[in-house]
């Protein structure tokens, strides 16, 4: 990989994260049906990076010159990096499916046809289902081979492109073309069919069509079929959020998402060339755009490949711990009151969060709720316990980020659904993304001067039960008034975003956050100077800013040692003579690692915060965030403990080196060093913890 100075470019470094989610795919110590897991999330995470990331890069490109010639990169080559690492690894992606997971899938009892012999019975049965199933789906299109009539490929869908002769002796030598768009939306990717040789048989839905293509074009000779998808700019172009109805130009813009233009065109290699620069003239793709793959297309589909022959094949389930204390009590808002409670997802139950909701829409003495809502659940539980609430009388105010990026459309829909319900629903910040996960009900208490308590839940992940089980994230109860007052300053802003709005405790971007974490850094760098030691623990999903970036270069250059623990992407670049005393930690484990949490030592007073933000760009300068504060010293014992084993984990973490390589910390373990492991160490701290209460 090529270096970039002080900076790393930010996509180079998250290639090097997916190529960390490809390894675990290799990983043969890992259960089949989780590397199968890992297969369909590498698909996933390259759909989403070429449709956004790859697409912005393309959007530069057709810029004039003069509009880019302020930037401190070249599109064009960091386009050529991304395509020759993403073609290495697709060679290396496609060689593990067929040389590693088909086999030990067979070898489990289960069969992926390839071209395995069939029985009578397995060809009447694909006969049977494309007739009743698949032909009422199907539809056709004859390509033009001269271009002069253009036809579309829908965004992420699969198709067969069709190579054929007709039957008439006198057109034999004429080579016609069609495609089929595979039906996917509507059928099963993979098929169950009858066993084959007392295993359990599926047929990928595209191979069922291959197989019965004479009977769609019944005049031609089939000579072969191969798969081919588009990637479409998924970017919404609001030209102006500032005026007008937001939410009708995003509706509008979501219509035109379908139609973006392409940021990769996928192809099966076997495709010869005559035939590509057919497609390349009947759909208007750019050369620049080709990524020649494999035979199968959408991988991500894995993930609904159901598991036939046993819970062996999985990791087993981990049961989630309960909170004693929050048990023990009958109201979830008098357990707040007593005192603060933090909880550690998935490792902890997220079903405090939902009684904190249900029990807010119906207890009586609640008169008023206000949340945020970012990526929330289909079918959200939280979201009915809103509803509920606003059928009880009571006010319930909820910010929708509509703008979620790919959650749009169900974000609108929820706030649809919310504002029937009497809900006050405020839809997005012109200018802004709210992605602050805070929560606040209003009680009311008599015997209390201000006739009122305040009880909140902030979180570092949504509000979503579903990914609440999948991702590491932490959460907390309060009613502390410090953080109370600033979280009700919050949603003053949300409301009435114009004015001056002051935060004495959590961080707010825009108001304090950047510029009190850079005061916290100086302190460290302060205590180093005075003789004592200096120490920051930071753990995010990415680190890009680079005022923070070189905040944190001078702290390490000060002599504060610095530990950086970084999921995805890291243009921070450690390993460098202006970045002494600084290492950055990447873990790829079961759960995916989501927490944000800020620690400075503080003189042996941790200062510690969990937060909603990466340090991103876009998170610290065009984002609504919070960095909540943690006050009480056993729970900063314990946020700093579990970070620690994550700084100590040699068997699932990689560190990084200066070019954002990811060096398996389990090859620099020595043989008589004890082994850690940090999502399995997590859960025993945790389990240890709820037994001694």
């Amino acid at each position: 990989m090529p270096e970039f100075g002080k900076y790393y470019n930010r996509d180079l470094s998250w290639l090097s994260f997916n190529r960390l989610v490809l390894e675990q795919m290799k990983n043969k110590s890992l259960p089949l049906f989780e590397r199968i897991k890992f297969m369909a999330i590498y698909s996933s995470n390259l759909d989403e990076f070429y449709k956004v990331r790859v697409a912005s890069y393309q959007s530069l490109l057709d810029l004039h010159a003069t509009h880019i010639e302020h930037l401190d990169y070249s599109p064009d080559k960091i386009l050529e990096e991304i395509k020759l690492e993403v073609s290495a690894r697709e060679e290396e992606y496609e060689r593990t499916f067929f040389d590693d997971i088909l086999p030990e899938l067979n070898e489990a009892g289960v069969i992926l046809h390839q071209n395995q012999k069939l029985q009578a019975e397995h060809h009447t049965f694909l006969k049977d289902y494309f007739m009743n199933e698949v032909l009422p789906e199907i539809q056709p299109v004859l390509l033009s081979t001269r271009g002069d009539v253009l036809s579309f490929l829908q965004d992420n869908v699969i198709y067969l492109a069709i190579q054929m002769q007709k039957k008439r002796p006198s057109y034999a030598e004429k080579e016609y073309y069609a495609v089929i768009k595979v039906p996917t939306h509507q059928l099963p990717r993979f098929v169950k069919a009858p066993k084959l040789k007392k295993k359990h048989l599926f047929f990928f839905l595209e191979d069922i069509i291959r197989h019965n293509l004479d009977m769609i074009f019944p005049g031609y000779n089939i000579e072969e079929a191969y798969t081919i998808k588009v990637s479409r700019n998924a970017d919404l172009m609001i030209e102006d959020e500032f005026t007008g109805n937001l939410l009708d130009k995003l509706r509008n813009s979501l219509r035109q998402r379908k139609t973006g233009f392409p940021a990769r065109f996928m192809y099966d290699r076997n495709i010869p060339d005559p035939m590509l620069e057919v497609l390349k003239l009947a759909f208007n793709i750019d050369e620049s755009d080709f990524m020649p793959v494999g035979r199968y297309l959408n991988m991500n589909d894995f993930f609904s490949l159901p598991n036939t022959v046993g819970k062996k094949y999985e990791l087993e389930p981990q049961r989630q711990l309960r909170d004693p204390y929050l048990d023990s009590q009958d109201s979830i808002f008098t357990a707040i009151k007593k005192r603060e409670v933090f909880l550690h997802f998935p490792y902890q139950t997220y079903d405090y969060v939902l009684r904190f909701f249900n029990e807010a829409a119906v207890d009586p003495d609640v008169e008023e709720i206000k949340t945020t809502q970012y990526r929330v659940a289909t079918n959200s539980a939280i979201v009915n316990a809103l509803i509920t609430a606003a059928r009880n009388n009571k006010k319930v105010t909820v910010f929708v980020e509509v703008k979620a990026r790919f959650d749009e459309a169900a974000n609108i829909k929820f706030a649809d659904q919310m504002r029937e319900a009497g809900i006050h629903v405020i839809a997005s910040l012109p200018g802004l993304k709210v992605h602050a996960k805070a929560a606040v009900v209003i009680k009311r208490n008599r015997r209390k001067k201000s006739g009122y308590d305040t009880l909140a839940f902030v979180s570092t992940g949504n509000f979503n039960e579903k990914t609440a089980k999948q991702y590491s994230d932490k959460g907390f109860f309060t009613s502390d008034e410090r953080i109370i007052n600033d979280l009700k300053k919050l949603f003053v802003y949300l409301e009435t975003p114009l004015g001056d709005h002051k935060f004495k405790h959590i961080l707010v971007p825009r108001f304090n956050m950047t510029q009190q974490i850079k005061l916290k850094i100086k302190r460290e760098i302060r205590h180093v100077n005075e003789g004592k030691k200096g120490y920051i623990i930071l753990k995010m999903n990415s680190i890009e800013e680079q005022d923070m970036i070189d905040a944190l270069y001078e702290a390490g250059q000060a002599g504060v040692k610095i530990d950086l623990i970084i999921r995805g992407i890291c243009c921070l670049r450690p390993d460098m003579p202006f970045s002494p005393n600084i290492t950055v930690t990447r873990i790829v484990d079961r759960y995916l690692e989501h927490a944000r949490v800020y620690a400075f030592l503080n003189d042996d007073d941790w200062d510690v915060y969990i937060s909603s933000a990466d340090f991103m760009n876009r998170n610290l300068h065009r984002r609504v965030e919070t960095a909540v504060p943690v006050y009480d010293k056993a729970i900063k014992t314990e946020i700093i403990d579990l970070l620690l084993l994550q700084l100590k984990d040699n068997t699932s973490a990689q560190r990084l080196d200066k070019n954002i390589c990811n060096i398996p910390k389990k090859s620099l373990r020595k043989k008589s060093e004890t082994e850690y492991c940090a999502q399995v160490d997590t859960y025993l701290y945790l389990e240890k913890k709820t037994m001694m209460q």
